[in-house]
C-alpha cells in the first residue's frame, strides 16, 4: 500500500463515523473515494449542485458558505483536518449541497461516494447509530450557534472563539485564518471585529502579534463570553 493509500486509511479509522467499519467496508470506501487538492479560495462545490459526495479534511481547512441576494458572504461553518461534512445530504430524496465550500488554506479532503456509502449502511447497523449520533450532535452545535448570534453581543462572540481556540487552557494561539473570514463566521463587521480586539488589549485581557493571540486574563475573557445584549 502505497504512503498516500495508508495515509487515507488512517485518516478514515480514525473518523467516529468510519470507525465502526470493518476491514472490507473501509476497503469498500477507499475504493469507491475521490481525493480533492484545493488551492486557497478552491470552490469544491456549489450551492445547489447535486450530491455526488461528502467529504473528510485531511489537511487544511474547509469554508461552508451561502451568499445572501445583495451579494454578502455568510459563513456557515470552518470545517478542520479529520472532520466529516455534507454526510447528511445522502439521505434527501433530490439531494443538492445546500451551501457551497471552498478552500481557506491549501487543502486536501477525501470524497466518499454518497450512494455507495448510503448502500452500505443497510449491513452496518452501527455505522447508522453513529451517523444519527453525528447528526444530533450538529443540530445541537447549530441551535447553540443559532442562540449565540441572536442573543449575544459581537464582544461575547468573539470572547468565546478566542476561548474555544486556546482550549486545555493554553495561553497562546495563532490566528490560521483570515480575520475578515473570522469575523464573517461570527456574523460581524470587519471593523467591528478590529475595535473589539483593540478593547480587549486595552484591557489587558490579551495581547496580539501578528497573527498570535496570547490571553493574559481567562477569568475575565469568560466573563465576557457569558454577557448577552
Amino acid at each position: 500500500m502505497g504512503q498516500r493509500n495508508k495515509e487515507i486509511i488512517d485518516a478514515l479509522k480514525q473518523s467516529h463515523l468510519f470507525a465502526s467499519l470493518t476491514e472490507l467496508q473501509l476497503d469498500r470506501v477507499y475504493r469507491h473515494c475521490r481525493i480533492f487538492q484545493l488551492e486557497v479560495g478552491q470552490l469544491l462545490f456549489s450551492q445547489g449542485e447535486n450530491v455526488v459526495y461528502f467529504y473528510l479534511v485531511l489537511s487544511g481547512k474547509m469554508k461552508l458558505y451561502r451568499v445572501s441576494p445583495d451579494g454578502q458572504e455568510k459563513i456557515i461553518e470552518i470545517v478542520p483536518p479529520g472532520e466529516v461534512f455534507a454526510e447528511a445530504l445522502m439521505f434527501m430524496d433530490q439531494p443538492y449541497y445546500p451551501v457551497s465550500a471552498a478552500a481557506l488554506m491549501d487543502t486536501v479532503v477525501v470524497g466518499i461516494d454518497a450512494k455507495n456509502f448510503k448502500a452500505m449502511l443497510w449491513d452496518s447497523v452501527d455505522t447508522c447509530l453513529l451517523l444519527l449520533g453525528d447528526m444530533s450532535f450538529r443540530l445541537r452545535k447549530l441551535v447553540n450557534e443559532i442562540d449565540t448570534l441572536t442573543l449575544h453581543s459581537g464582544t461575547c462572540r468573539v470572547a468565546n472563539y478566542f476561548l474555544q481556540h486556546a482550549a486545555d487552557e493554553r495561553e497562546c494561539f495563532d490566528l490560521d485564518i483570515a480575520k475578515s473570514v473570522i469575523a464573517a463566521r461570527l456574523s460581524i463587521k470587519p471593523e467591528t471585529f478590529s475595535r473589539i480586539i483593540k478593547n480587549l488589549r486595552e484591557q489587558g485581557i490579551i495581547s496580539i502579534d501578528g497573527n498570535k493571540i496570547t490571553i493574559h486574563n481567562r477569568q475575565a475573557l469568560k466573563g465576557l463570553g457569558t454577557l448577552v445584549d
